[in-house]
């Protein structure tokens, strides 16, 4: 019995493997293998290669913290946190003690940074004041997740301690959502004129995507130089209007991100998978994201008692697969020490 593979996939998976990134036409190829093809697990191995031998062992932990739960007017099909989804009918910010009490448990069990998320019309300023009271009381480089800004706004979160800020060009955008994709993209080149890291995923995935509006993010993620990408699947809440539609399994989500890692070659820092699961991270992904707080994904105000997994889960899946959250972060740990903020506390030890 032949245990080759196809000799056109493993031109792609070589020059993959190698970390000089593949082309759109390469991405498509290998996202329509067949999931139980030797080709695919041979595609899966190879981005687990390129990342082992690009970030070491490390495997990250980013500590999702949602700020605040709302019927949010802008209406995102798939978020739990709409005012159409009817699942939250009051506003609910958490309080600055629950949110330092999250972040000094981020720090001691060591969280590689705290991902701050609001609704899209949570206050701004409210915003920069929780990070800088952070900054003074955590040594945890701080990212902020929000709405679209200008350089005025950017140079505000860095004064106020903050180091990187998660953005994404959501599948759909413009279509599920309220928002212009090319004011998203100002928004990350915003980021990259301030100096704060962009943060990415190729997210909300659903069957319904096809394979070419999810390369198209994937290439965007790396011409436009993420710190990290990776893929993020859509969760459909109880009630949510993508529910009919169903949802990609795992499996299929490992896929997409051995893919998404191959075409991010050596250029990132880290790749991540969300919902964290164990499969994708032996298919290139080495980040997981534990959350407490609000999550779009969700019908619980404080995710961290629903579907939000805890960060010692996080930190003993990666070590299951072999990578080792104890040591310090690629992503972030110089970057914090350059903006000032106290060392890390894996750095401290």
């Amino acid at each position: 019995m032949s245990w080759r593979i196809d000799p056109v996939v493993a031109e792609i998976l070589g020059k993959g493997r190698a970390g000089a990134g593949i082309s759109g036409d390469e991405a498509l190829v290998l996202l329509y293998l067949d999931l139980n093809s030797r080709e695919n697990y041979a595609l899966m191995e190879s981005a687990d290669h390129l990342s082992r031998a690009c970030f070491g062992a490390k495997g990250e932990l980013h500590f999702h913290i949602g700020l605040n739960v709302e019927p949010c007017p802008m209406d995102c099909s798939f978020c739990s946190l709409t005012r159409q989804a009817g699942i939250f009918t009051d506003k609910i910010e958490f309080s600055l003690d629950e949110i330092l009490a999250w972040a000094r448990q981020g720090e001691a069990e060591g969280a590689d940074a705290l991902n701050l998320m609001t609704t899209g019309t949570f206050s701004f300023s409210r915003l920069l004041e929780i990070g800088r009271r952070l900054k003074r009381e955590v040594g945890v480089p701080l990212v902020a997740n929000a709405r679209d800004i200008n350089h005025a706004e950017g140079e505000q979160l860095l004064d106020a301690g903050f180091v990187g800020f998660y953005h994404a060009i959501r599948l759909g955008e413009g279509r599920d959502t309220p928002f212009d994709p090319a004011r998203r993209l100002q928004t990350i080149r915003v980021l990259h004129d301030v100096g704060l890291r962009w943060m990415n995923c190729v997210e909300p995935v659903g069957p319904e995507h096809t394979a070419a509006e999810i390369v198209d993010l994937m290439l965007l993620a790396r011409r436009e130089k993420a710190t990290y990408s990776g893929i993020m699947r859509r969760i459909n809440f109880p009630g949510s209007p993508k529910e009919p539609l169903g949802m990609i399994s795992e499996r299929r989500m490992a896929q997409m991100v051995a893919v998404s890692r191959l075409v991010m070659g050596d250029t990132v820092r880290a790749h991540c998978t969300h919902e964290p699961h164990s499969l994708s991270l032996t298919a290139g992904a080495n980040l997981l994201f534990p959350e407490v707080g609000s999550s779009p994904r969700d019908g619980m105000a404080d995710t961290g008692r629903g579907r939000g997994r805890s960060l010692s889960r996080c930190a003993a899946m990666l070590r299951e697969m072999e990578w080792r959250p104890e040591l310090p972060s690629n992503c972030f740990r110089q970057a914090a020490l350059e903006n000032g903020a106290a060392p890390t506390a894996e750095a401290r030890r």
